[in-house]
């Protein structure tokens, strides 16, 4: 027992640290955001969405991504899900029933830039975990990034 019970505290101790290694904080999400934002306004629209929906490209780092959605919700670029493009995310809720997405224009659109916490399944471990969006209006179009707490 007293093996098994080593066995599993080395593993901790080994995977713990590489699995944190692979999450984005607060601080490595914000500036990904800031990234992304100055390279919108740099190269325009079209340019930016192409970078943004590269999933092995300059916006993707660890399990942080950039993502931006139009003021009625619709998802126009999304770094981690391709699928999601072209969708209307506005009624989305979180585990909870809170209209995140919403909260996110909403929060673009009266303060030009913030921070929304939700609750989201994190596709790696497939626990819901809290997380935050920084969010950020650019000529019409929220730019996000995400991180799990």
């Amino acid at each position: 027992m007293k093996r098994l019970l080593a066995g599993i505290v080395i593993l901790f101790m080994v995977v713990g640290p590489a699995y944190a290694q692979d999450r984005g904080t607060s601080a490595e999400a914000k500036a990904l955001l800031d990234k992304a934002v100055a390279f919108y306004k740099a190269n325009g629209q079209e340019k930016a969405f192409a970078a943004f929906n590269d999933s092995k490209g300059q916006f993707v780092s660890k399990d942080l991504y950039i993502f931006a959605l139009d003021m009625n919700g619709k998802i126009h670029s999304h770094g981690a899900n391709a699928g999601l493009i072209g969708k209307d995310m506005m009624g989305t809720k979180d585990a909870d029933g809170k209209l995140f997405m919403k909260e996110m224009v909403e929060t673009a659109k009266t303060k030009g830039k913030g921070t929304v916490d939700y609750k989201w399944e994190n596709p790696k471990t497939k626990v819901v975990e809290q997380k935050s969006s920084y969010v950020e209006k650019v000529d019409g179009v929220v730019l996000g990034c995400g991180y799990y707490k």
